[in-house]
């Protein structure tokens, strides 16, 4: 394993915040980088720390301005047209993370991986809160001997708190991009217009109006369980606690279908909340990551490669670290229109 820092390039924004407390609460041996373009600020969020340095980033040069600093793992944080921070860390040869490209952006990384498929990991990882629903929907679908329907909602509160590179991000994928992936009767299309307009029930059973959403979720999550339809929705309101006079939340509702292990039809719906919002679960995510690429959970580093995040987050240690952070998954009645 090695004792060379950890560098979080965007590490003074929210999300970057929450990913430096949970590697230095798991793993406070562990040096970081708090890497941004602004260097007072990513110095101060460093001081805040402890065990951490602040470090101009410039994405314009092939080290980032790091000179021959030597790093363990890259994440990346906010959106990174030039894929200079995938560039730096195959020319390190150390595990990489991203979690900001959408579906139809995916085109520069993979490319950078297909002609330097041996020089290090590579994280895609715009999966929605990096894991907090993948790893759960693949959990309840073991309850399924098959599964035909895949229905992700995710509610993002008015009041949900997200640093500027979030919010460009949401408006990026939301609004500037004409349309959004699903998969229809085996088919993958994508949705554009009226057909984008979708709705969900909240956990209180409230019907949220909401728009299909890009996220990798979708393509992961057909291809590992082969549900022949799979969609996901984005809904930003007023979430379920808020309505019952609480302090807002961020909520996933998964719902599947198709037949259980008795052979008759099978329908389920859960709720993945965390009371603090969204980007708790978001920095929980890429800290795993960044400690399985690394090997600070005690097994051996991940050997180079093209992931999503699911496929190295061991389930179980994910849920223990999860209901740690105030993560609560709830069953609800299946509901029909």
């Amino acid at each position: 394993m090695s004792t060379h820092p950890i560098l979080l390039v965007g590490g003074s924004g929210t999300v970057g915040r929450w990913t430096a407390k949970f590697l230095r609460e798991a793993h406070p041996e562990v040096p970081l980088l708090i890497g941004g373009r602004d260097l007072e600020k990513a110095q101060q969020v460093a001081a805040e720390l402890g065990g951490a340095e602040g470090v101009k980033i410039n994405l314009r040069a092939d080290n980032l301005g790091l000179g021959a600093r030597p790093v363990s793992a890259v994440a990346v944080l906010f959106t990174d047209e030039r894929v200079a921070g995938l560039r730096f860390a195959q020319s390190r040869g150390v595990p990489y993370i991203s979690i900001s490209p959408g579906i139809n952006e995916m085109g520069p990384e993979v490319a950078a991986f297909i002609h330097a498929p041996t020089d290090a990991p590579v994280v895609m990882g715009t999966e929605w809160l990096v894991g907090a629903t993948t790893i759960p929907t693949l959990e309840f679908a073991k309850a399924f001997s098959r599964l035909d329907e895949i229905v992700v909602g995710a509610l993002l509160d008015e009041q949900d708190a997200a640093g500027p590179a979030a919010y460009a991000d949401l408006e990026r994928q939301t609004k500037t991009v004409p349309a959004a992936l699903a998969r229809r009767d085996g088919a993958f299309v994508w949705q554009v217009g009226d057909d984008a307009k979708t709705a969900f029930r909240a956990a209180d059973g409230t019907v949220m109006p909401a728009s299909a959403f890009s996220v990798y979720d979708v393509i992961g999550l057909a291809t590992a369980t082969g549900a022949p339809n799979v969609r996901f929705s984005l809904a930003l309101g007023v979430s379920s606690t808020r309505r019952a006079g609480q302090a807002m939340s961020t909520e996933i509702i998964i719902e599947l279908a198709g037949i259980g292990h008795d052979g008759l039809p099978l329908r389920t719906r859960h709720a993945v909340v965390h009371p603090e919002g969204q980007m708790p679960l978001t920095g929980l995510g890429v800290a795993m990551v960044l400690a399985r690429l690394v090997g600070l959970d005690g097994n051996p580093p991940t050997p180079a490669g093209l992931y999503f995040p699911y496929q190295l987050l061991e389930p179980a240690r994910y849920f223990e670290r999860f209901k740690k952070i105030g993560g609560v998954i709830s069953t609800l009645s299946y509901q029909t229109d």
